[in-house]
Formats: C-alpha cells, structure tokens, sequence
C-alpha cells in the first residue's frame, strides 16, 4: 500500500476516548474477537492501524504492534505513520525492531543517536549490533542498570564477528566483574565463542573470582571449547584452584577432554 494512502487511511482515525469506547467503530472486545479470529499475517496494516491507539489496553497496544511488525514490508509504513503520531511507544518499537526493515533499522538508530539508553530501543536493535561503532557500545556497557548492560551484552553478541578477541575483551571486561550472575553468564556465552588463550584466560578468571554459580557456567564453556588452549587452561586450574568443588569440577572437565587423552592420565 503506497504511503499516501495509509496517511489518508490514518486521518481523523482515533476518536476522542470516551468511558467505552476510544474508536469510531468499534472498542476493545471487538478488535480482540478480530485479533483472535484471524490467522497472523492475515489481517492488513491499514486495519491494523485504524486498530491501534494509546487509550488501548498495553495487552492489545502489543498484540496490534507485533502483528505490525510480522507484516515486515506491508507493516513498517504503518509503523512509522503510527510513531510519528503516537511518538516512541515501547510497543511500537518493539515492532519496529521484529519487521526486519533496513528503513525501520535506520530509524531505530537514529533513535539511538538521540537516546543510547533507551532500553526499548536498545532491546529493538539486538539483530543490528554489527551496525553499531565500538564507541556506542562501550557507552552502552558503561551503564550500571541490568537490563541496560544485558541489552548491550545482546547487541555485542551480533557485532562480535567483526571484533578482535582483544577488542572483545575491552568491551567486556566490566562484565567480567559484574556482581550480578546474569550479565557474567551472558558475557561467558559471548566469549566462549572464541577458542584463544586470551580468552581462555579471561574466563579462568570467573572461575577463580565468580560466584559460585558463574565458576560452574565457566567452567562448562572452557570444556565446551575444547581447544588446546582451553585444555591447558583446565589443567592450571586443576592445579592451581583450592581443593573443592571448582578444583572437582575442573578435573571433570579435562577428564572430557578425548583429544587430549594422552595427557589426561594423571588427572
């Protein structure tokens, strides 16, 4: 549908919200029956947008978004109409980020230019983080909030590719230290990716200086890279950590690791 239409389509299209009603047409109970009765993809962006509005339940402002966002090139026009009128609602940039548009992935980042810890929007952008500069990203990491730092963690996740294991480790290494588990956790994940001693090293360093819970995910991705350097790594950690459960499961580790068999003997 050309743009033209859908801002004719959009004119006068939400009625001043009464106790009821806040559509010329219809009210919540119908558009939920339309919602549930029709299959997804089916339902067209221009009804879509006469559907939605801000005086809606965020239950059925999200379902409305999403189907938006499922339409992909149908469904971005709308959205954009629909964020231009209604401003930035999470909703609509969540359904931004699902329509997988190069116009709505520009948008967004724009919008990060504008706001870079808007968790809404950081959360939109997770497939594009190859997009991002390293400088955006360490702002991003730089924020003590969770959801901020797990958001950037995502976003990291996609533009890892592109990065050096050493500039890996720059963005993450606060991560590292983080005395929340699952911002450790996200970041074990990330770098247990990559199999050079440098990062073996970085997450022998959870193993030694993590939470209990941290040590183990740790532990388990140094097993899970299987690697001449993941293996010597296991071994100065069954060698060198306190006697325990770390220590334990270190050598239980080593003890999968079959390439190395030949080494494992006294361990």
């Amino acid at each position: 549908m050309e743009l033209t239409k859908i801002k004719l389509l959009l004119t006068g299209l939400v009625t001043k919200p009464t106790s009821t009603k806040y559509r010329m047409e219809f009210d919540e109970t119908h558009i939920w029956k339309e919602l549930q009765a029709s299959p997804k993809g089916q339902l067209k962006a221009d009804w879509l947008g006469k559907a939605y509005s801000p005086q809606a339940s965020i239950e059925l402002r999200t379902q409305i978004a999403e189907r938006l966002g499922m339409l992909a090139e149908e469904g971005w026009p709308m959205l954009r109409l629909l964020l231009n009128k209604y401003g930035t609602e999470p909703e609509l940039i969540y359904a931004t980020g699902i329509c997988h548009q190069a116009e709505a992935k520009n948008y967004l980042i724009m919008l990060l230019q504008k706001d870079s810890l808007n968790l809404s929007i950081l959360q939109a952008l997770a497939c594009w983080g190859t997009y991002l500069p390293n400088k955006t990203l360490r702002k991003i990491l730089h924020e003590a909030n969770q959801s901020i730092r797990l958001a950037g963690l995502e976003l990291v996740k996609f533009k890892a590719h592109q990065l050096t294991d050493s500039e890996l480790l720059e963005l993450t290494k606060d991560m590292l230290d983080d005395f929340r588990e699952p911002i450790v956790m996200s970041t074990i994940k990330i770098l247990q990716r990559r199999d050079s001693l440098e990062i073996c090293d970085a997450i022998a360093y959870i193993v030694e200086n993590g939470s209990d819970k941290t040590a183990y995910s740790a532990l388990m991705a140094l097993g899970a890279i299987g690697k001449e350097s993941s293996h010597q790594t296991l071994i100065k950690l069954s060698e060198n950590l306190p006697l325990g459960n770390r220590r334990n499961l270190a050598k239980k580790q080593l003890k999968h690791q079959y390439r190395f068999s030949k080494f494992l003997k006294e361990y």
